[in-house]
């Protein structure tokens, strides 16, 4: 899958980039995937769960959780598109493109959750909406920080199904790693998963907004300017790069 961009034309590449996000069939079945957690996720926590647990917070942990496991797959494959493209191809429509899209799925986790709590057949919580505002904001930005991190290890990883296991082990493993040494548990804070669990919470204080931003910057932007600034490495197509590596001849998935 070749990217195709002329100079000037921004809107119509970050178009294209959407439009190659679910251009091949293991691509739609991946996003179709992605909503489906989410809406089963809901439906079965609305109906079969426990009344305390029928809260915006506890189906918005669930739900937006679940797919933010799946999410940066997405952004994986996106970023192996820059890995065939020409080298002068921007990258900018691209992560663009992967920003929005997880957006949109964000948001459809919002809708999910939001419809589940008002169709509740049974009883809910003590004030099930408290926060609800701040929590639908949450569900974007998880879904825009595991996007994010998608694409700087698609971009940093050859290997697309390495860089895909790679979201899910790397931030979950260096969570775990620094909870269990008493001097480094202060910066579990700044990982992704410690920031999600802030944001569905809805309670976010002004030092939660802060580590988030950390999160973002060095999760988000850092992983994916390190990417972009090794990806810049490698000569014209079918070139090998400084490094001696080979052009990316993988097909699309």
């Amino acid at each position: 899958m070749h990217i195709d961009e002329q100079p000037g034309a921004f809107g119509g590449a970050t178009l294209d980039a959407l439009r190659r996000s679910v251009g091949t069939r293991p691509r739609r079945w991946l996003i179709t995937i992605t909503l489906l957690l989410g809406l089963l996720a809901a439906v079965a926590m609305a109906t079969a769960g426990q009344p305390e647990d029928r809260t915006f917070a506890t189906l918005s942990d669930m739900v937006q959780s679940l797919m933010s496991v799946t999410v940066p797959f997405l952004g994986v494959l996106l970023a192996h598109d820059l890995r065939r493209a020409p080298r002068t191809t921007r990258p900018a429509p691209t992560l663009l493109a992967a920003t929005l899209l997880a957006a949109a799925v964000g948001l459809f986790g919002v809708l999910v959750c939001a419809a589940a709590l008002a169709l509740a057949s049974s009883g809910t919580a003590p004030a099930p909406w408290r926060h609800a505002a701040t929590i639908a904001l949450g569900g974007v930005l998880v879904q825009i920080v595991a996007q994010l991190v998608g694409t700087g290890l698609g971009l940093l990883l050859r290997p697309a199904v390495l860089a895909c296991l790679a979201t899910i082990v790397l931030p979950l493993g260096l969570w775990a790693v620094l909870g269990g040494i008493d001097v480094l548990q202060p910066a579990q804070a700044f990982t992704p998963y410690a920031t999600v669990r802030n944001l569905l919470s809805g309670r976010m204080s002004a030092a939660n907004w802060a580590q988030w931003l950390v999160v973002l910057l060095i999760w988000g932007v850092g992983l994916n300017i390190v990417g972009l600034a090794r990806l810049k490495r490698r000569k014209p197509d079918g070139e090998t790069t400084p490094d001696g590596t080979a052009h990316d001849p993988a097909p699309a998935v």
